[in-house]
C-alpha cells in the first residue's frame, strides 16, 4: 500500500506543473492578503488577514519543501 505522505524520488513534469501552480496559487493570495492588510483600518480584519496571509506562506513554503 503506497503512503501518500511519502514524495516520490522523481516527479513528472505534469506533476511539476501542477506543484508549481498551487506554489504561485498560495504565494499570491499571501502577497494580496498582505497588500490589502495595510490598506484597511479595522484591527480585526488586519488580524484576519494577517492570518490568512501566514496561511498560505506556510503552503507555499510546503510547496518548497516537496521540491527539496
Amino acid at each position: 500500500m503506497q503512503n501518500y505522505e511519502e514524495v516520490p524520488a522523481m516527479i513528472s513534469g505534469k506533476d511539476l506543473d501542477y506543484l508549481s501552480d498551487i506554489y504561485n496559487w498560495n504565494f499570491n493570495a499571501c502577497k494580496l492578503a498582505n497588500h490589502f492588510k495595510e490598506e484597511v483600518q479595522d484591527e480585526e480584519i488586519k488580524d484576519l488577514l494577517n492570518r490568512v496571509a501566514d496561511m498560505h506562506k506556510e503552503h507555499a513554503k510546503a510547496v518548497l519543501n516537496i521540491l527539496r
